[in-house]
């Protein structure tokens, strides 16, 4: 029965829903065209779906996170931080929704509490408090526009939100299958996608990203999530898991392979060889693995072998680096350069940086964290990075469900290769990967909950 209490409190809210739509949308109808109108309503809906069904939101929010457009505030043209815009999705929005809506029913019933106690909790804590610091000092000292400086810090918060809301809500298997066909079906249709922009002849990117594009960004979500696919197989007996998550390894591989990201092809050798120690027999794997890179340029397209090639056989041009007789293609040269521009930056402002989004744009996550947020910040990372090793340590002894055991397989092997894709990639803040990431780390810890409780059903 519901108390009397609870009772007002929804019939209020209710009522001052009800007339905040009504306003909004008159006011909408008289500013906007009839397609914006139903853009806005059609947002509008999921937005109070997501409110009144946090779990629901949460699938939405899945969905949402490769298949949602972009668009920038304040800016046009080059690379966001530095024109003084922000770039905001659809789910930065249906994820301030549904964040609201849990830290609401945390008020309203003290029971739920608002973050479990994770081995992640302290790390997180203290590097968003390096950022914050870093970046306040920046706007300070003149070298961060506050505005791109609180969003980009924003974002960060933002991926971590995912994490606790999902640590908080998953209480049984049921809800870690659903998620992950969510994160599947997601990636399959973002490969069908990728498959398609094939023949035009361009660098595959995900959708909604421009004309440009972010080809780095799709291959390092496709390298994660077809680790945790390969990571299931290895483990799981069911066939038909097996056959949805080969299925999906080979609509993957084709659009990987056509980003051109060497970043991506790099993560894929760790990432491998991790993958193949972690089955019955690791020898055989490991030695089929090295076979097959060794045989891979008579495998690849020769669009994908040029690439590659093209590293170092590029024509002489202005802005190249030499190294001996070896010249280095104009992108990997600046890419070098910056990095030593990095270094540089870093001497002026060793201890707490130059602040988020404080130097300018630096296209490799660790030299961006080292500059961003100085040696302490650098610190804190690398301790934030190494509990996640400690938490994936712990869960792996205490599992013994083959399918638990195979996402906790793929979440690590991901995780390498996602360190490794960070060497040329901004790959720890990059929204389209970061998201998927921290839920499926939601997932990790939650799994010796879920089986000790699957343990006490059987036993009852």
């Amino acid at each position: 029965m519901i108390s009397a209490p609870n009772l007002n409190i929804k019939s209020l809210f209710s009522l001052i829903t009800f007339f905040a739509i009504a306003v909004a949308t008159g006011i909408m109808a008289a500013k906007f065209s009839s397609t914006a109108m139903i853009s806005m309503i059609l947002g509008l809906g999921f937005f109070i779906v997501a409110f009144i069904h946090t779990e629901l939101g949460l699938y939405l929010l899945v969905f949402s996170m490769l298949l949602s457009p972009e668009f920038t505030v304040g800016a046009a043209g080059g690379e966001v931080a530095q024109r003084g815009g922000v770039a905001l999705r659809l789910e930065d929005f249906l994820l301030l929704v549904i964040g609201f809506s849990w830290f609401t029913r945390a008020a309203i019933n003290k029971e739920i509490g608002l973050f479990l106690k994770t081995p992640l909790n302290k790390p997180i804590f203290f590097y968003l408090m390096i950022c914050l610091i870093s970046t306040g000092l920046g706007v300070i000292g003149g070298r961060v526009n506050a505005k791109v400086g609180f969003f980009y810090v924003l974002k960060y918060f933002e991926y971590f939100i995912i994490y606790f809301m999902m640590v908080n809500h998953l209480e049984k298997k049921k809800q870690v299958n659903r998620f992950l066909i969510c994160l599947f079906i997601t990636c399959f249709l973002v490969s069908v996608y990728g498959i398609l922009q094939i023949p035009m002849g361009v660098r595959v990117s995900a959708p909604f990203e421009g004309e440009a594009g972010e080809p780095n960004t799709l291959g390092g979500y496709l390298l994660f999530i077809g680790a945790l696919a390969i990571g299931l197989i290895s483990k799981i007996e069911d066939t038909k898991g097996k056959m949805f998550a080969g299925i999906l390894i080979f609509a993957i591989i084709p659009p990987l392979l056509f980003t051109y990201s060497r970043s991506t092809y790099l993560s894929i050798i760790p990432m491998g060889l991790y993958l193949s120690l972690r089955t019955a027999r690791p020898a055989i794997l490991i030695g089929l693995f090295l076979s097959l890179l060794l045989v891979s340029p008579f495998l690849l397209p020769k669009s994908v072998i040029d690439r590659l090639k093209y590293t170092i056989s590029q024509a002489e041009t202005i802005g190249q680096i030499q190294v001996g007789e070896i010249r280095l293609d104009t992108s990997l040269s600046a890419r070098l350069t910056s990095w030593e521009q990095t270094a540089i930056g870093f001497i002026q402002h060793p201890v707490f940086g130059h602040g988020v989004t404080g130097f300018g744009f630096v296209d490799a996550q660790y030299f961006r964290v080292l500059v961003e947020t100085g040696a302490i910040g650098v610190c804190i990372f690398f301790y934030l990075i190494f509990a996640v090793f400690k938490l994936i340590a712990q869960t792996s002894h205490r599992l013994t469900t083959p399918y638990y055991k195979g996402i906790v397989t793929g979440f690590t092997a991901g995780f390498i290769g996602l360190l490794f894709h960070a060497i040329g990639a901004n790959t720890f803040i990059i929204v389209r990967i970061m998201e998927p990431f921290w839920l499926v780390a939601a997932i990790v810890f939650a799994l010796p909950k879920l089986e000790e409780a699957e343990r006490m059903e059987q036993g009852a």
